[in-house]
């Protein structure tokens, strides 16, 4: 299975001739990355390693609050619900999975007494069986203790179609069985590679049995503590308005020692970006901002003699102009965008086409990104290994405009291209805030010069990020031809981010537009390789098959990447979050303190 020189290697950092440093450095010079290094140890049988951990204090509380701003508010609370990064940072103030990501990518154990490997029997050779050894002594913030009858009705509840959580393709393909109170053991279908996934990270967020097993199903929106958190995380909640503010108090029976540092937390939402950079960098009212999706050159500026500054985090998170392709203005059984139609425009590969071509990404990192962003054709752009050589980008209003003319689409009087009595004119759409609106204004001007009509639609972003089902507006329903945004990656494999794009994951009134495919987009060959992926074990054909199922999204231009974005915080000059590129901001809160 593994190349004979690979292997040879593992062996040696098995019996000890090879330090594990060692092999991460052979391999990051072969191109791969730290976390992926780890990966392929942990497949090889070598346990985990953790990070060092850098918290200094030596108690519990005296901190003080923390203030954070996410200028996108959480909308409920409810991880299996979490359909954008602001509900799952949200949900993670008070829940907490098995594990998290540190900040070089190794695993973290949260509420797991150990991460699991071949040494100490929870991983077994064949990949296909994973056991949890669970922390003793957790308890629920109402004192009620976990056990592994939460950690199995967590599963339960994912997988209820009637549930239509979110979550429900990071907990497919397996099942999850009680051995004892504090043992769990997954067994997957088929051999599993990146096991690390259920109950792992923000999809990883476990939820009391106890509060949500009647609500299990159709009941599913209708549980008070969808509002109402109750977990096992240093923080207690206090109070919730959706879309406004969150705000917990210090649990004094944290399971972790010397934990947490600060006496309070609040999540305020809301506002746009820029007037949380200001907030953090220069008037120090908040300590930390989330997404800090700002011009480059109002940064630079905010940072001159300011409280605060900029913290770029690298991972795989992707700015990218998403393509419909079904007809957002035809409803069929009441509902738009359906599956059972076309898009009347896009269904033309010969637009989708010119329409990369037409997004000039070198003006947007310059006047826009700066050192945030980095152009890109591709949709996958981490760990390195799965980074796609086959694909490149291109801005020419030429090309796109000659596309268009073979294709049919003649210019008319009035300067609009137009095909069959049909008019080249596309909505836009996208969230508020400064780069999206400066973004849609560069590709417009290009779009207008190769003879395509294209109107701007701005939603605010508590809308357009809702998980409200009645909402018109959010991204997931996709009542537009063109939509952009950005999907973070949240952890070091492409398992996750790339399913989203399963022909199964559909985004339907049926799942109550949970479905994470938005585009629509069905495509056979993508799913064969998706699901070989989720079994290959050898890291060279996984990554040859994450490679093929970008290239082919490229081909068929599901989606236009703009940039390969860091991710950008603002934070206080004397809070020392704990922040990695492979995780949510949230994922390791209990690991934040002050350095005065």
């Amino acid at each position: 299975m593994f190349d004979k020189n690979l292997r040879g290697m593992i062996d040696d950092v098995k019996d000890g001739r090879m330090d594990r440093r060692a092999f991460v450095k052979r391999m990051i010079a072969v191109g791969l990355t730290a976390p992926m290094a780890n990966q392929i140890l942990a497949i090889g049988g070598v346990a985990m390693a953790q990070s060092p951990n850098p918290y200094k204090p030596t108690k519990r509380g005296g901190g003080g609050p923390l203030k954070l701003l996410w200028w996108q508010g959480p909308t409920l609370l409810n991880p299996h619900f979490a359909t954008g990064t602001k509900d799952q940072d949200g949900s993670r103030l008070f829940y907490e999975p098995l594990a998290s990501w540190d900040v070089d990518g190794h695993l973290n154990p949260i509420l797991a007494a150990e991460i699991p490997s071949i040494q100490n029997g929870g991983l077994s050779k064949d990949a296909k069986t994973v056991v949890w050894k669970l922390k003793p002594g957790v308890k629920w913030h109402d004192g009620k203790p976990f056990t592994a009858d939460d950690v199995v009705f967590n599963w339960e509840y994912a997988t209820d179609p009637a549930t239509a959580a979110v979550s429900s393709g990071t907990y497919s393909g397996m099942t999850v069985e009680k051995v004892d109170d504090l043992t769990v053991r997954i067994k997957f279908k088929d051999p599993t590679p990146f096991w690390a996934n259920a109950f792992v990270g923000a999809y990883g967020c476990i939820i009391p049995k106890h509060l949500f097993a009647e609500y299990k199903g159709s009941k599913s929106r209708e549980a008070p503590n969808n509002l109402k958190p109750v977990g096992t995380s240093p923080y207690k909640f206090v109070e919730f308005k959706p879309g406004d503010l969150v705000r917990g108090e210090i649990n004094p029976g944290y399971h972790m020692p010397n934990r947490p540092y600060f006496d309070t937390i609040e999540m305020k939402g809301g506002g746009d970006a820029v007037s949380a950079a200001r907030a953090v960098i220069q008037t120090g009212e908040y300590d930390f901002a989330w997404n800090i999706q700002v011009e480059d050159e109002v940064l630079l500026r905010l940072e001159k003699g300011g409280k605060g500054k900029t913290l770029y985090a690298v991972g795989g998170d992707i700015e990218f102009i998403a393509i419909n392709f079904t007809d957002p203005n035809t409803e069929v059984d009441g509902e738009r965008s359906s599956i059972k139609t076309k898009h009347p425009i896009l269904s033309d590969p010969a637009v989708r086409k010119a329409l990369a071509l037409l997004v000039d990404r070198d003006s947007v990192k310059k006047v826009i990104y700066g050192r945030a962003g980095r152009t890109t054709a591709n949709y996958l752009n981490g760990p390195e290994e799965f980074v796609s050589k086959n694909t490149k980008w291109e801005f020419s209003v030429e090309k796109a405009s000659a596309l268009l003319e073979q294709a049919g689409w003649k210019v008319g009087s009035d300067g609009i291209r137009e095909k069959d009595g049909k008019k080249l004119k596309l909505l836009y759409q996208t969230s508020i805030n400064g780069p999206r609106q400066k973004t849609q204004a560069i590709v417009k001007q290009a779009c207008q010069k190769a003879g395509i009509d294209v109107e701007l639609k701005s939603v605010v972003a508590s809308v357009f990020f809702s998980s409200d089902v009645a909402n018109p507006d959010t991204y997931s329903k996709f009542y537009a031809d063109i939509e952009m945004f950005q999907i973070p990656m949240t952890q070091p494999d492409p398992g996750l981010h790339m399913r989203r794009y399963l022909s199964r994951n559909v985004a339907t009134k049926e799942n109550k537009w949970q479905g994470q495919n938005f585009p629509r987009w069905v495509n056979k060959d993508f799913d064969a390789a998706i699901e070989a992926a989720d079994t290959e074990t050898d890291p060279i054909k996984r990554a040859e098959l994450y490679i093929k199922c970008n290239d082919l999204m490229w081909q068929d231009t599901v989606v236009i990447p703009v940039m390969h974005r860091l991710a950008v915080e603002a934070c206080s000059n004397t809070v020392r979050p704990a922040l990695s590129g492979w995780a949510n901001q949230t994922d390791n809160l209990q690991d934040w303190y002050r350095e005065t």
